[in-house]
């Protein structure tokens, strides 16, 4: 049986950049004007990966750590330095505009709408550009408004719009071509907490409606947590890991806590036999418990099993490790998990598990 051609297949990419270093004071400026010192910036350092049809990936980093890099070369804004990009069986920067019609994109805070025109005239002439039927466009209209309750705004010119409404609008002009690949940079930045919960049902319900392939860069890890099964780590413009979310938050969960209600107070010393010397146990409430450890040495699991067996328990919570000190902890101690044994499953595909 064959292997389905991958939605987007990067090999070795690297971008590098020339950059002038400018001479302090006057007389560096002098010199400035007769030699200039350039050093070469590798942005993007020789990473790989493939993104499967229908996959939702996030793609994560500090400032300065080549996502943005990595995006525009991936959507033919940027030419590599070296490497290959292969999307649906193009190359972005040679078959640009074959490209651009099968992709769609949304930049932050960077509209694609015109500022004076009423949103639906913008879409018009999106669907005018790319060759979208007439007939077509307005059945699009109509199912993305059905995710997106667009349809009040439509008559609004776009510099009446406020920011989450004008990034719904922006997401559904990046959709009206029915692109089968996303790239989403920073989709909820400058939203409210009500906004950006529509936006991520919203690329939910794409995905899962019209199976679209999304690679989404972020500094909010919420974003992360709620779409991407499956992440990459980029740092410096080296690619940390590429594997699935889940396994990165096990190998570095460090200390966890359980919080357990029973039903009567139990002596601490018979909680403390639960687990033995690598479960610290505290009382914390008349019949509530906390224990902390080390998931790496003692399974959430085979705890919650143990106190369930031994009392009458009216509640018990295991919270998850957060992304947020699960990264910080990576770009600390620069480490990831080992790559997954040869024959192990691969990361999971479509959107939400």
């Amino acid at each position: 049986m064959s292997t389905p051609e991958p939605a987007l297949q990067v090999v070795a990419l690297t971008r590098t950049f020339r950059v002038f270093e400018r001479r302090r004071g006057l007389v560096g400026g002098l010199r400035d004007l007769l030699h200039r010192d350039y050093r070469e910036l590798r942005a993007v350092d020789a990473i790989s990966f493939r993104v499967a049809a229908g996959e939702m990936v996030g793609l994560i980093g500090p400032n300065g750590a080549g996502k943005s890099t990595t995006i525009k070369m991936l959507t033919g804004i940027l030419v590599p330095t070296s490497g290959e990009i292969l999307a649906g069986g193009r190359v972005p920067h040679r078959d640009r505009i074959a490209h651009v019609k099968r992709i769609g994109a949304v930049f932050g805070q960077r509209t694609q709408l015109w500022w004076d025109l009423a949103v639906i005239e913008s879409f018009t002439l999106l669907g005018k550009i790319y060759g979208v039927p007439a007939a077509a466009l307005a059945d699009r209209i109509d199912r993305l408004d059905a995710i997106l309750d667009i349809g009040a705004l439509l008559r609004t010119p776009v510099r009446k719009l406020s920011l989450g409404q004008r990034m719904r609008c922006d997401l559904a002009a990046s959709l009206l071509h029915a692109p089968g690949l996303l790239f989403l940079d920073e989709p909820t930045i400058g939203l409210d907490i009500v906004a950006k919960d529509g936006v991520r049902a919203f690329l939910r319900d794409i995905n899962r409606q019209f199976a679209t392939t999304a690679i989404i860069t972020t500094h909010d890890l919420r974003d992360i947590e709620e779409l991407c099964p499956r992440i990459l780590i980029l740092d410096r413009g080296r690619l940390l890991y590429d594997g699935p979310l889940d396994r990165i938050k096990a190998a570095h969960a460090g200390r966890t806590r359980l919080m357990v209600d029973l039903l009567a107070a139990a002596p601490l010393a018979a909680l403390q036999a639960i687990g033995g010397a690598a479960v610290t146990w505290e009382q914390v409430g008349p019949v509530r418990y906390r224990a902390t450890f080390d998931r790496r040495v003692t399974r959430p699991a085979e705890l919650a099993r143990a106190l369930l067996n031994r009392f009458a328990v009216s509640d018990l919570q295991i919270p998850e490790p957060s992304i947020e000190s699960v990264i910080r902890r990576i770009y600390a101690e620069g480490a990831v998990p080992p790559p997954e044994p040869a024959g192990a499953a691969p990361p999971p595909e479509g959107g939400r598990r």
